[in-house]
């Protein structure tokens, strides 16, 4: 498996994870505008095949943001997801960026277990917060914490 920078032409791959994966999936022109606009936009990929992302950006000054990470389905459990988001932490680094935010479905419980078990900690609740009226959770990550 390689990390690697997104390309145009993995968009529709990038979709279709999204699709089998998150509940509210951002739509083709997001995820194009995303890229457009700078965010750091990251895939994994086994031999010729794109199986996650991870989509980012600095906010502030000093904070991070996760904007989206997700695995196909038939990669879950493979160390895909820790890769990803290792390598954001890593320029995030770069960057003197000390603390990382998300946003995650308060359902999730797949999700919260492993934001959870790097280091995230839940601050609060957010009713609402999806379209659909799902909750969401928001998580945050210092390096001062410990990584």
């Amino acid at each position: 498996m390689i990390i690697r920078e997104f390309r145009p032409k993995d968009l529709f791959r990038v979709y279709e994870i999204q699709e089998l994966s998150i509940p509210n999936p951002y739509n083709m022109d997001i995820l194009r505008k995303l890229f457009d606009f700078g965010a750091g936009f990251l895939v994994a990929q086994v031999k010729e095949n794109v199986v996650g992302y991870i989509i980012f950006w600095i906010v502030e000054e000093n904070r991070g943001h996760i904007i989206s990470l997700a695995v196909d389905p038939d990669y879950k459990r493979q160390k895909v997801g820790s890769r990803l988001i290792n390598t954001a932490i890593a320029t995030f680094l770069k960057f003197d960026i000390f603390r990382i935010t998300l946003e995650v479905n308060a359902e999730n419980k797949e999700a919260l277990d492993f934001y959870q078990s790097i280091g995230f900690k839940i601050n609060k609740k957010v009713s609402n917060y999806y379209e659909d009226g799902a909750d969401a959770y928001k998580m945050s990550f210092n390096f001062f914490d410990g990584y």
